[in-house]
């Protein structure tokens, strides 16, 4: 009987989730929002999946699954999406296509089945011990890729490479390479033809391309690209059609149904480096002791038309990858870089918010405009930052009119964002590291991004024009992709109270924003502040997309939504299209729940792969450069304690490195999780979180790519008392030892014990 898989799939996940009392069809209909054709449908599935043993009907007609009687487990179809480390992950279950939403099911260690990122898998449902569901992969229905690098090498004579992105220690063999100019230690690109099972081992594949020497800092960005399935350049049509809007567009004869706003003073404030130009901000004081603020976003859909080259293009890459050495842009450069560019000076099309705002902050009305602006200066981060600093520097310069705006812009941005603070925002900021490279691509230097005041300007108009957006959209019952965030599980938050109790910052309990706010704000600039600051983020669940209106937890917003950049989101996009078809009156202008659903699991996940082949991109060239450093010595501060050893940050070039256990001064150490530090109970040395060191670079391992450091020197503390627990420097534990004390209690319990 041919079924629907989509509708099995949905019954499935009703049936095995925890929430589900069993029910009769019409009951599961109602649930599952079916009419009276699909009703017919849901019937016919059910039978069917009656028939394969999945379902059986109970007393009464009633559904339950096989597997709540002891039966063989449930099944259910999703992605599988590991977890950092590889040993376990997730599933997200197949969407059905109208508007279900089901939470992704946990896969433990050891059930993986083998599966990779991406994975189209096929799970067994089971109760979890922590409560809830748990899944075990029983059978890959399909690969997700089957191209990837690795790092070649011969084992037990046989040719081999080790995967790159993969859970695997083990190799995959390779055929004969007899003739080929290929080394040890060759980066590659190959095809799996044999996957390897849940143990790593058995896989085979073919080779396509070497790379080059994987000591070779030229080939790193090759390597990262193919790893992560990056495209390269763009399909000739595409490029075709983007010429093609260039010359439909006549800068000099604008649409004339939009709102002409280039006679108003208008700004871009962009990096330094920044080619596309995609925020403008103009605003006026109006009477009465209120701001009209005018955020203009570049209006890249009218050159991206729906379903078209260019749109398919944009749709699958989802958002642009900013690499150390080169951008991987969304669109190409012919729009982003010119006809939908902010440029200074030229007439570009816009979407333009237009928020009036009391003196406090407040919004109290806004609307969304499509308009003509012209930019009339262009700024960047650091020009402002020294404008605020000494503005009456600048007057002559930049004249009266734009130096008031800045002023009035920096004072009203820094009231906003002391307002949204006070209710409960966290600032969720981590650094970016920066490279310095020279002309072939080497690192000279590194620093980590200061978000100064003019950083924080931007942020807040683009936050409050998100906001502005998806709270009209969201009034209008508009169905659209919000940016959500969801809270963090009790569970994480227990285990984040616990971390920062240990720290003795004098905080017991972080349940809240404010009090996780008051943690962040405890610890910065202290040396505590990058391990804290990640422990912090640890806790938190990633912020995706999607069109529930499930708010974001961090922002402290309850409608929120991505808008304000269409260059390099797609997302943005579709939140122009959806205010297009708004204005042009359309009676349906939202899309279904189901597309906005598939849609938004898209993007999360690319934006997931563009942050990881930054990140492992910037690791990479940070280590080729420690590399010609071997024996140099660094200052670091311990980022993160294990009981075998300890992360410790590099302060000049922002890298972490592995301390082990055996490189420390020989001492019998122990891991106190109260402090989070290493002590010798011999010894006495110790070794904390924030602890600041003078380390030794003692070997880079490119294949794994991973840093090995030797301390030299503990310049927060040396040797001290493993009984003290105090943070504060000066007060040292004077009394007995708190752990004799314990085990002498132990041992008389144990001989009291004996005695009876």
């Amino acid at each position: 009987m041919e079924i629907s898989q989509e509708l099995a799939d949905r019954v499935m996940r009703l049936v095995v989730s925890p929430e589900y009392r069993p029910s009769k069809p019409k009951q599961i209909a109602a649930t599952l929002n079916l009419d009276a054709d699909d009703y017919r449908e849901l019937r016919r599935t059910i039978k069917q999946l009656v028939l394969e043993g999945r379902l059986i009907y109970a007393s009464n007609h009633l559904i339950i699954s096989t597997g709540a009687i002891g039966g063989p487990l449930d099944r259910i179809r999703g992605v599988f999406r590991m977890a950092a480390g590889g040993q376990f992950g997730f599933v997200r279950p197949g969407d059905s296509g109208d508007g279900a939403v089901s939470e992704d099911l946990f896969i433990p260690p050891g059930q993986t089945g083998g599966a990779f990122e991406g994975d189209l898998v096929e799970v067994k449902v089971r109760p979890s011990r922590r409560g809830g569901s748990e899944g075990s992969v029983s059978r890959i229905i399909e690969r997700s890729r089957r191209q990837f690098t690795g790092t070649f090498n011969m084992v037990d004579g046989r040719p081999a490479v080790y995967l790159d992105g993969t859970p695997h220690d083990a190799p995959v063999f390779i055929g004969d390479i007899q003739g080929l100019p290929i080394e040890k230690d060759d980066k590659v690109f190959v095809e799996v033809v044999t996957f390897p099972g849940e143990n790593g081992k058995g896989g085979e594949a073919v080779l396509l391309e070497r790379l080059g020497s994987s000591t070779n800092p030229g080939i790193d960005t090759l390597t990262i690209m193919r790893q992560y399935g990056l495209p390269d350049e763009f399909p000739e049509a595409v490029i075709d059609e983007a010429r093609q809007r260039a010359d439909e567009f006549d800068e000099d004869n604008p649409p004339a149904d939009r709102l002409d706003l280039t006679g108003q003073l208008t700004l871009t404030i962009d990096p330094y480096d920044a080619r596309d130009f995609d925020d403008a901000i103009s605003l006026v004081r109006e009477d009465e002791g209120r701001w009209r603020l005018w955020v203009h976003i570049a209006d890249v859909g009218y050159f991206i038309h729906p379903g078209g080259q260019l749109d398919q293009e944009a749709r699958q890459r989802a958002t642009s990858v900013y690499l150390p050495d080169r951008v991987i842009p969304m669109v190409p450069e012919i729009i982003s870089n010119h006809l939908a560019s902010l440029q200074p000076e030229k007439v570009r099309l816009a979407k333009s918010v237009e928020i009036e705002m009391t003196d406090d902050g407040t919004v109290i009305h806004s609307e969304v405009h499509n308009s003509v602006i012209r930019s009339d200066m262009r700024l960047h981060y650091r020009l402002v930052d020294q404008f605020l600093e000494a503005p009456d520097k600048y007057r002559e310069k930049w004249g009266d009119a734009i130096c008031d705006m800045l002023r009035d812009m920096h004072s009203l941005a820094m009231t906003i964002r002391k307002r949204r603070f006070k209710r409960g925002a966290i600032s969720m900021d981590m650094p970016e590291v920066k490279l310095e490279l020279d002309r072939s691509g080497k690192v000279k230097g590194a620093y980590r991004t200061e978000n100064t005041e003019s950083h924080q300007l931007i942020e807040e108009f683009m936050l409050a024009a998100n906001q502005a957006v998806a709270t009209w959209l969201d009034d209008a019952g508009l169905k659209f992709l919000h940016r959500i965030h969801p809270p963090p599980e009790r569970r994480k938050l227990r285990q984040l109270s616990h971390f920062v109790r240990d720290l003795r910052l004098g905080i017991d309990s972080v349940e809240s924003r404010f009090e996780i706010q008051n943690v962040l704000d405890r610890v910065a600039g202290t040396p505590l502040e990058d391990a804290v600051n990640f422990a912090v983020l640890k806790s938190m669940n990633k912020a995706v997309y999607g069109p529930q209106t499930d708010g974001h937890y961090a922002l402290d917003m309850q409608h929120y939504c991505h808008f304000t950049s269409p260059i390099r989101r797609y997302p943005d996009l579709t939140v122009h299209r959806l205010i297009d078809r708004l204005h042009a009156g359309e009676k349906t202008p939202d899309e279904s729940v189901g597309a906005l659903l598939q849609l938004g699991h898209h993007c999360s996940d690319m934006e997931r792969n563009a942050a990881q082949a930054e990140r492992e991109l910037t690791e990479l060239k940070l280590l080729h450069y420690l590399k010609k450093h071997l024996g140099d010595t660094m200052t670091a501060v311990i980022s993160r304690v294990f009981a075998d050893g300890f992360l410790a940050r590099c302060i000049k070039l922002p890298v972490d490195g592995y301390v082990s256990v055996d490189q420390l001064p020989s001492d019998q150490y122990r891991f106190e999780r109260r402090g989070q530090m290493l002590v010798g109970f011999k010894a006495h040395h110790r070794y904390r979180l924030g602890d600041q060191l003078t380390v030794k670079i003692s070997r880079v391992d490119l294949i794994q790519r991973e840093l090995f450091l030797e301390p030299v020197k503990n310049h927060s503390v040396g040797k001290s008392n493993p009984n003290d627990r105090s943070v504060k420097a000066g007060k040292s534990g004077g009394g007995k030892s708190t752990y004799k004390d314990k085990r002498k209690k132990e041992r008389r319990q144990k001989g009291k014990r004996k005695r009876r």
